[in-house]
């Protein structure tokens, strides 16, 4: 009887770090429907230095940051200085081939230009191409991102999507250490947008809700508030980000991890630290289940249990936070300026880091005059 056989759609981190980790015990083949992984980059390329050595990975690093302004729609700026650094600018593009080469180097067979059409399960799983083909195998792992056709095996669907678009522009702003992050119904309805620097060049972009104006008009805007209007654009992106999951994560004979399972940070759109808490999980539920010769979702279901446990407060409470976020209005916000604007605050940001951002509103909640100036807010936030 030959190894146990697995599938994975999606060669960008979710898929690769998957494949990598079952490969240890399982054939595994990953289809990407890219020519290589990585491009067209999706994502901001902003991490912490946690999430590098959780990935044990050393990509490229453009930049570092170890301040934030937060630039509220009044205008005020309110500087946060976190004495230590707090974020990095990487080459994204260049950290996703890289954990693709691993993948491989573990054993997984990558076939790039291999868009998956329509999967199915049956005897097994299969997965027929946009080209033709047919891959089967014992197992499927959708990390297919946030259009995945893979998550409709298990019945699940994200709970909303925010919209996003970035450019990178010739602009060299004048602090390279902090990152600006502007609110506010002008720019970034329902989200924030930011502007990233790294040497001559400034990463400009934003998120808002599905039902705000178009995120090119939204740019637009930023940049004739920001004074970057008339700087040569290099290159730009775009996509839509799933926040929240109803249903499952798992399947008879499925998984689905990543975007494709709304593994992504509420507060901040971020999804490498959900994912690679995620994927120990999901090896962990294969594993077993190969083992036993159970396939079903009842056998798998251990891996929701597992990566829910470990990322409940992160996604749940920041799902919370975001909700709440998103029923505030500009005035409500200015109102939030003043409050947060003191030095006792400040000091609590260097506690966080960008993957338990949601930590601060816990840290805020247990602070006895801060926690009073929120009621109200809170209170708003709740109503539909």
């Amino acid at each position: 009887m030959g190894n146990p056989s697995a599938l994975v759609v999606g060669g960008g981190p979710a898929g690769s770090l998957s494949a990598a980790a079952l490969s240890a015990f399982a054939d595994v083949t990953v289809l990407e429907e890219h020519r290589v992984s990585g491009t067209p980059m999706e994502c901001t390329g902003l991490v912490s230095p946690g999430v590098l050595r959780l990935l044990d990975a050393a990509p490229e690093v453009f930049n570092s940051y170890d301040a934030l302004n937060v630039v509220f729609p009044s205008g005020r700026r309110v500087r946060f200085d976190c004495g230590s650094v707090k974020a990095l600018l990487i080459d994204r593009a260049g950290l996703d081939m890289m954990l693709a080469h691993r993948a491989e180097d573990a054993g997984a067979r990558f076939v790039y230009g291999s868009k998956a059409s329509a999967v199915g399960i049956g005897d097994g799983v299969s997965v027929r191409t946009e080209s033709g083909d047919t891959y089967r195998a014992d197992l499927l792992v959708g990390a297919d991102g946030q259009g995945s056709k893979v998550r409709r095996l298990t019945g699940a669907s994200p709970r909303r999507f925010v919209r996003g678009i970035q450019h990178d522009i010739v602009h060299e702003m004048d602090d390279q250490n902090a990152i600006d992050v502007h609110l506010g119904s002008e720019v970034a309805p329902g989200f924030f947008a930011w502007l990233i620097p790294f040497g001559d060049r400034t990463r400009i972009g934003l998120c808002a809700d599905t039902d705000a104006p178009l995120p090119t008009d939204l740019l637009k805007n930023l940049k004739r508030r920001t004074d970057t209007s008339d700087c040569q654009v290099i290159s730009k992106s775009s996509g839509r980000i799933p926040l929240g999951i109803r249903g499952r994560s798992y399947g008879d004979n499925v998984m689905i991890v990543g975007d494709a399972a709304s593994q992504v940070k509420p507060v901040s759109g971020g999804g490498l630290y959900p994912i690679a808490m995620a994927v120990p999980h999901l090896a962990h539920a294969a594993e077993q289940a190969f083992a036993s010769g159970d396939l079903s979702a009842s056998s798998l279901s251990s891996y929701e249990k597992g990566w829910k446990g470990d990322l409940r407060s992160e996604l749940y409470v920041g799902y919370l936070l975001r909700h709440l976020y998103g029923n505030l209005t500009d005035r409500d916000l200015n109102r939030v300026a003043e409050i947060i604007d003191d030095d006792e605050i400040r000091q609590m940001v260097d506690l966080v880091t960008i993957d338990d951002p949601s930590r601060l509103l816990k840290m805020a909640m247990c602070h006895p005059r801060l926690a009073l100036h929120a009621l109200p807010f809170i209170a708003r936030g709740l109503v539909p």
